[in-house]
Order: structure tokens, then sequence, then C-alpha cells
């Protein structure tokens, strides 16, 4: 049996290139496995339904290297657990080398075979952390532009300065002061924490 697999990292990205390299080969669409999530390792609901799937004498297409995963090490793992340990075969569409019928070459076109694999796991998953990288230095510039990320806060009820005052002279506790804005400790103490801070900020920009 013939299979497919397809991923890309992210939802908003498009599986529809691979989906079709898939069916150039003759991989029919019940035989092909897609998901959308990251590479980074191989706990992947899709993923392992193949792999659990797959049997001696099967043949396992991919587009490229960097579509099965992106851990230098683990890739190995896999491939060798593919194709050592099941008996499946694996075709890597992007690159001729990597296929795992060709002996053509005997022992030697074997080697050089596992080598490919490994320079390219290893590149795939350089290219990852690289990624990683340039995600943190983009969120580390804008952050020093102003830009803030995560969720906004969400703003002081209305009643919120009046009864923290309250509770900051002693005259209610903090179960009463979280009673009167209808909320727990836990949230009036985030808000408490959150509203000092911007006045100690703003005590310290007049000085």
């Amino acid at each position: 049996m013939e299979y497919g697999y397809a991923r890309v990292s992210s939802k908003n990205q498009n599986l529809d290139r691979q989906i079709e390299a898939l069916k150039k080969v003759g991989i029919q669409q019940r035989n092909m496995y897609v998901e959308k999530i990251s590479g980074k390792n191989f706990e992947r609901r899709q993923y392992q339904k193949l792999i659990k799937k797959l049997k001696r004498g099967d043949v396992l297409y991919i587009k490229s290297i960097d579509r099965l995963g992106r851990n230098y090490n683990e890739i190995i793992e896999q491939w060798h657990r593919i194709n050592k340990v099941t008996g499946a075969d694996i075709v890597v569409l992007d690159f001729a080398m990597l296929d795992t019928r060709q002996n053509i070459y005997g022992l030697t076109g074997q080697f050089i075979s596992d080598m490919v694999l490994q320079i390219m796991s290893y590149v795939a998953e350089i290219e990852r952390e690289n990624i990683l990288e340039r995600q943190q230095e983009g969120i580390e510039c804008a952050k020093m532009k102003g830009i803030k990320f995560g969720r906004p806060k969400k703003p002081y009820p209305d009643e919120f300065e009046n009864i923290y005052q309250q509770w900051k002279s002693d005259l209610i506790s903090k179960r009463e002061a979280s009673r009167r804005l209808f909320t727990n400790t836990t949230l009036f103490t985030r808000w408490v924490d959150d509203y000092e801070k911007q006045d100690n900020s703003v005590k310290r920009n007049l000085l």
C-alpha cells in the first residue's frame, strides 16, 4: 500500500502544493495523512495514525524531508523506525537520492542515502532554529517600539480606585473589597499589583 504525509506548521499555511505532489505519484486521498502542526517533535495525531497503519512493504511519500519533521535526532530515529523496523520504504519527492527503494548502488548507495538524510535533517533543524531566532528578534524589536503582545488587560471596574483606597487605608478587608467588585481575591490582588506599578511609574516620571 502507498501512503502520503503532508504537513505545514500553522493553520494559515496551505497544504495544496504537497497534496498535489502526492496525487501526481498516485496517492489516493483516503491514504493521505495531512495536518497543520509544528514539526518540532513527532507527537502529532495524524502522523501517529500513519505510523500505526504502515507495515512491511508499504511505501510512504513525503514532499520534502522537513515535512517529516525539523528535529535532527528525531528525524533520524523515525526514518530508522519506518524503514528498518517496520520495513516500509520512504520516498522524498523533492530529493531523488532519498528513496529507500533504490538499491542500484548496493551498500555504497545506502551509505550515501544515509549521509544525505543526516545532512538534510541537520539543515531542517538549523532552519527551524533560525526561524525561531528571527521571530524572537522581531518580537524584541516590536517591544522596543512599544508594541504589546498577548491578550489585552481587562480594565479595572468603575469603583476600583475608591474601593482600593478603602482597602489601602485598612477600612475594609481584601475579601470585602473583592466582594464589592464582584470578583475573587486573586484577581483583586492582580489589579492592585498592576495599579500600583502604574502609579509608581508615573511618580518616577515626575521626578
